[in-house]
């Protein structure tokens, strides 16, 4: 296996992808848990989940049960969601405009900052203190956590650089859109898909336009593969389209745009996959994000949220502007459909040893399948 990640990490022209067990193997993919979602940032939910004081949010990810806590002044808070006491789950399913955290099992409570505030009958029937705990030393188990663009990103392992730098290179690349207000319109801006493959075999056809005539004719017809070029960055890979050009489907409003936008926004759009396990779409009139959860080596989730920059896209008079646009991302990434399953069934092939690169169309793919050599083989 490591002679395999090696070959990845060799220069584009020469270089192997990822041995087929990164996308098979359930041992792998307990140890990609750890070196690659828990070692570093990764997103793992969406802000609005949690939106106003008092939310809390249960979420699973890369196997880890957590809770996502909106506090009393409007902070993001993120714990893993299990009792100190005798590791009972503490939510089940979303609930709103709670004071505590509380424990269904023997009652314990905890503040929304994570503290402990009540501990019923726990010197005996009636009595709620004991001289003999420390109740002082107990608390839910903080993990680090940043909001960004909508998105909730988590850091498990609690060492890696601060969210900031991370985000950096993306945020710079991006400076036009620093403040503009996200407004998601409920289920006419969701979409969901489940997926019989490798987490990262959905991610990398997102880094790539190279499939853009075969697969997905109509985005190809306004966003031509002609006009892409690639990004290949450090932390993420995608493309960048000069030509974002759809036609409105008949009586659909166009949406209004960002404000101050310079003038490759005006034309143009891009398609990053922020490593590991978030997609991103920015276009002058709407930005979107997928949200990749692996589900064991051969299982994926999709969560597709469209975004848009002004409350006025919540009118009525933009209801079939809105349904046409998710109408739109479910028909593109559907058509990807069979090609990601159509990959995982291949990886069981003896015949396949990571295949090879094209230099000019595939530079998005290798840097993230180096991005993954490099994790497994040495960290984040």
């Amino acid at each position: 296996m490591a002679d395999g990640l090696r070959c990845v990490l060799q220069p584009i022209e020469v270089a192997r992808g990822l041995p087929n067990d990164c996308y098979t193997e359930n041992g792998l993919f307990d140890y990609e848990r750890q070196r690659v979602f828990a070692g570093g940032w990764s997103c793992v939910g969406f802000a609005m989940d949690a939106p106003v004081a008092g939310d809390l949010y249960p979420l699973n990810f890369a196997g880890h049960p957590l809770l996502m806590v909106r506090d009393g002044l409007g902070t993001l808070r993120l714990y893993h969601n299990v009792c100190p006491h005798r590791g009972r789950i503490l939510v089940e399913a979303p609930e709103t405009g709670k004071k505590a955290v509380v424990c269904p099992y023997h009652r314990w409570s905890y503040g929304l900052e994570g503290e402990l505030i009540a501990t019923p009958h726990i010197g005996g029937p009636g009595k709620h203190s004991c001289s003999a705990f420390a109740g002082g030393s107990v608390h839910l188990s903080k993990v680090r956590c940043a909001e960004w663009h909508g998105l909730v990103f988590a850091n498990l392992s609690g060492n890696a650089e601060p969210f900031s730098a991370f985000i950096e290179p993306l945020e710079r690349r991006w400076r036009d859109f620093p403040s503009i207000p996200l407004i998601h319109t409920g289920k006419d801006s969701t979409i969901t898909f489940s997926l019989d493959c490798n987490w990262k075999l959905a991610v990398e056809n997102y880094c790539e336009a190279y499939h853009l005539p075969w697969i997905h004719p109509e985005l190809n017809r306004f966003s031509p593969l002609a006009q892409h070029r690639n990004i290949a960055e450090e932390a993420f890979a995608g493309q960048q389209s000069e030509l974002y050009a759809p036609t409105p489907s008949p009586g659909c409003k166009a949406f209004p745009e960002a404000p101050g936008l310079n003038g490759f926004w005006k034309a143009g759009a891009e398609y990053v996959s922020l490593f590991p396990n978030v997609l991103l779409g920015l276009h002058r009139d709407h930005f979107y994000a997928v949200l990749i959860l692996p589900d064991g080596p051969a299982r994926t989730t999709e969560r597709f949220e469209i975004f848009y920059f002004y409350d006025s896209v919540r009118k009525p008079d933009f209801a079939a502007s809105r349904v046409a646009n998710r109408e739109l991302w479910q028909t593109v990434f559907a058509e990807d459909r069979e090609s990601v399953e159509g990959m995982q069934r291949g990886r069981q092939s003896p015949g396949y040893d990571g295949g090879r690169f094209s230099p000019v169309m595939d530079a998005p793919t290798h840097t993230f399948h180096k991005w993954i050599a490099s994790a497994l083989l040495h960290g984040r």
